[in-house]
């Protein structure tokens, strides 16, 4: 089932993100950014048990990032991933925006949803806050990818 996440589900949500964020292909999510940006977290829970996210945060007027797509390793490949992401991306269209965009190692998978890369450089620079938080910063790696809605 997949639902709007709350406050219940931020130590789950930590949970599934902080392996990946162990192998630097995933930002880590600190307790009180999560709290923080709960409302843009979606869940997906399979018998009482959070077992993938998603967040959708709008960055701007027209601009909005997803962030934060991880399943626990047990369950991937199972279409939650793009189940969770079909979630956040109606809720861009809902709110009109125009545009979403991912940092992501996972260009195939965004691919697949219809998502293009694009120079990182195209990106408005309110977009970059989150990167002085990243181990790599600031030679990151990552792709910036973009879909039109």
């Amino acid at each position: 089932m997949i639902r709007k996440a709350n406050v219940q589900d931020v130590n789950a949500i930590k949970d599934i993100i902080e392996p990946y964020a162990k192998k630097e292909i995933m930002l880590p999510r600190p307790l009180s950014e999560l709290y923080e940006s709960i409302r843009n977290f979606y869940v997906c829970e399979e018998d009482g048990e959070i077992i993938g996210c998603c967040a959708m945060q709008v960055s701007w007027q027209d601009m909005a990032e997803v962030l934060s797509l991880a399943v626990k390793p047990d369950y991937t490949r199972q279409g939650i991933g793009s189940i969770l992401l079909d979630a956040c991306l109606n809720d861009a269209k809902e709110l009109r925006v125009n545009t979403v965009f991912t940092l992501t190692y996972a260009v195939p998978f965004f691919e697949k949803k219809g998502f293009n890369v694009v120079d990182k450089q195209t990106l408005p620079h309110k977009i970059w806050s989150g990167c002085i938080k990243c181990p790599k910063f600031p030679n990151c790696d990552e792709v910036a990818m973009v879909r039109k809605l």
